[in-house]
């Protein structure tokens, strides 16, 4: 968690320093993470909370748990993304200038995840003989989390040194179709994935789906920008 919030702090200070050149104020990106990070951590709770409602009337003082397994997350990217979509048009900013600001943001954050998974053991491997396998849960195991480390500073460094795109909203959609394809291929790695379709795993299904999204949603994008 305290990596987590590092990288968010880090995050934010690289948002700032692209948020002027897509248009927007430091104080309403400042204000736009903070209300999307306090809707996030809320909305992942209460939506736990509904999802196991009669757990929680035996016993209500547990809502207020530290618990992190307590958390939807689905529940909460729903809640940030509508908090931020209200913030959004309630200050009349572009939503895609708002994602392009925010897209450091995203890609920092990443690094940190693969960190936390790091320290904490999880998102682990399946067992190899490579000579860079790491000793996990009584096997040598592929470092999927230095993998995702890695692979998610990549994606920051080729996307903050990369010029700046004219068209709002293509350099958000580039770290999706990056990010989405990096975990296509990591997924293939990890052990603690549910096998579906013959050995397929959940992960790589919903990564792909999610990467084909974000090239369609790329060339939608484009056609708009063309039109106009």
């Amino acid at each position: 968690m305290i990596l987590l919030v590092l990288a968010a702090w880090i995050g934010l200070n690289f948002a700032e320093k692209r948020a002027e050149r897509h248009g927007i104020s430091k104080e309403n990106i400042n204000n736009l993470i903070f209300y999307g990070l306090i809707a996030f951590i809320f909305g992942g709770r209460i939506s736990f909370v509904l999802q196991n409602i009669s757990a929680f009337a035996k016993s209500p003082i547990n809502i207020l748990s530290i618990n992190p397994d307590l958390f939807d997350m689905l529940g909460a990217l729903a809640a940030a993304a509508i908090t931020v979509l209200v913030f959004v048009q309630r200050n009349q900013i572009s939503i895609w200038s708002v994602l392009d600001a925010l897209t450091p943001f995203f890609a920092i954050l990443g690094i940190g995840l693969g960190l936390s998974h790091l320290a904490a053991g999880t998102a682990f491997g399946l067992p190899t003989d490579l000579p860079w396998a790491v000793e996990l849960w009584n096997a040598n195991r592929h470092p999927t989390q230095i993998y995702e480390t890695l692979a998610s500073a990549l994606i920051f460094g080729l996307l903050w040194y990369k010029r700046h795109d004219p068209h709002p909203g293509i350099h958000f959609l580039a770290y999706l179709a990056l990010v989405t394809g990096m975990q296509v291929f990591l997924m293939g790695f990890r052990a603690d994935q549910t096998l579906i379709l013959n050995g397929i795993k959940q992960g790589q299904i919903i990564s792909l789906a999610a990467l084909l999204a974000s090239f369609i949603l790329i060339e939608i994008r484009l056609y708009q920008i063309t039109k106009k």
